[in-house]
């Protein structure tokens, strides 16, 4: 398992050298809140269309491993383009393939861990701690080369470091799904099964707010006054408080299940979105940031403990794809268009809050609906 703990950890450390940072280079830019939403929010969109489709063509061709590597390459070149492009429309386009070729990656890897693992399926979540490692060490440092040198600094960071991934993913023994044959079968099963619908649902009700945050908390403490290094220390904090949470996922799911993992999920993420709606003096987002890990941490780990639960095993690549298409696409997309929208409007402080009410709505609608998680071996 060593080779999925380097991958996560320089995957998530290339993230958050850059993505939390594109909203000020767009702003710096010149563009407007509403534009650099529709940049936001058309990644995961496309993003929303991609991974499922990456993931039904792995497992359809029994090609996973070549099909990843062909994307991250592809995803890396298209960030370099991002990085060159001059104008609003050259920037859609760069951001429209870099979503397009990073989709298929992190559904891939998170199946095959799961494949690894087998029945300790649980321990996903000490493999996936390493990420939220890669974050929070490489994000400050990342902060404090942006104050000094320049946002360009983030590009440069994030090439080095997904090189790093690529030249691990050589040796990642990537899963393949193991009923071919009942590929389209096993798809309509998972499809039309309400229970893994309903699931989806609420997470991307639920969850609006974390898009807010990832799209525009930046901005937010821009406006407050807080300098970069203190943003990519609000990064740290969210690590501290995520590591916890993944290595002790496994025990979590046991004791409540998938859907007492998403209780504590939501209620974070209402926490979370009334306290930045209350927030004034900047440094409160390093106390405030330490609801990361109950907020995304919980939810990734139940969804794709129970995503490998649910789904035939001949579409596992596919139903982690329609996951993280769903939480990183559609979600993603939606909070980062509407968000844009609020923060222009209303203001960052309305938004954050409509967020927290978004969580209480996807609450509502997790304790109320047939929703029925997997029972978990102990």
């Amino acid at each position: 398992m060593l080779f999925p703990k380097l991958f996560y950890f320089f995957y998530f450390a290339a993230m958050s050298s850059l993505l939390p940072f594109l909203a000020l280079y767009y702003r710096e830019m010149g563009l407007t809140g509403r534009q650099i939403g529709l940049l936001g929010g058309v990644s995961p969109l496309v993003s929303l269309a991609a991974a499922p489709l990456w993931g039904a063509l792995a497992d359809a061709t029994q090609q996973h491993k070549k099909l990843m590597l062909l994307a991250l390459v592809l995803s890396l070149a298209a960030m370099v383009g991002l990085s060159l492009a001059p104008s609003f429309p050259w920037l859609m386009v760069a951001v429209i393939a870099f979503a397009f070729f990073g989709a298929p990656a992190m559904p891939l890897v998170d199946n095959t861990v799961v494949e690894l693992l087998g029945e300790r399926r649980n321990d996903y979540g000490k493999q996936r701690l390493w990420g939220a490692v890669g974050w929070g060490i490489v994000a400050p440092i990342a902060g404090e080369a942006i104050e000094r040198y320049g946002l360009h600094w983030a590009f440069y960071s994030y090439f080095v470091l997904m090189s790093c991934v690529i030249v691990v993913s050589l040796y990642l023994p990537v899963a393949r799904s193991s009923i071919r044959p009942r590929f389209f079968n096993d798809l309509h099963q998972l499809l039309t099964n309400q229970r893994w619908l309903l699931f989806l649902l609420t997470i991307f009700i639920g969850s609006l707010g974390l898009a807010f945050v990832l799209n525009f908390l930046f901005l937010y403490l821009g406006e407050l006054g807080a300098s970069k290094t203190l943003m990519g220390l609000s990064m740290t904090m969210a690590t501290l408080s995520e590591v916890p949470l993944w290595f002790f996922a496994d025990q979590l799911l046991c004791r409540w299940g998938s859907k007492g993992a998403l209780v504590v999920s939501l209620l974070a993420c209402f926490v979370q979105g009334i306290a930045y709606s209350l927030m004034r003096a900047p440094w409160l987002a390093l106390l405030i940031q330490l609801l990361q890990g109950p907020a995304f941490s919980t939810m990734w780990a139940a969804g794709v403990s129970y995503a490998a639960e649910i789904a035939p095993p001949g579409v596992r690549a596919t139903a982690q794809g329609l996951f993280a298409g769903v939480v990183m696409g559609l979600r993603s997309a939606f909070g980062a268009f509407i968000g844009g929208v609020l923060y222009d409007a209303v203001g960052a402080a309305m938004m954050f809050r409509l967020g927290g009410a978004a969580a209480l709505a996807g609450l509502l609608l997790l304790v109320t609906g047939r929703f029925s998680g997997p029972q978990n071996e102990p």
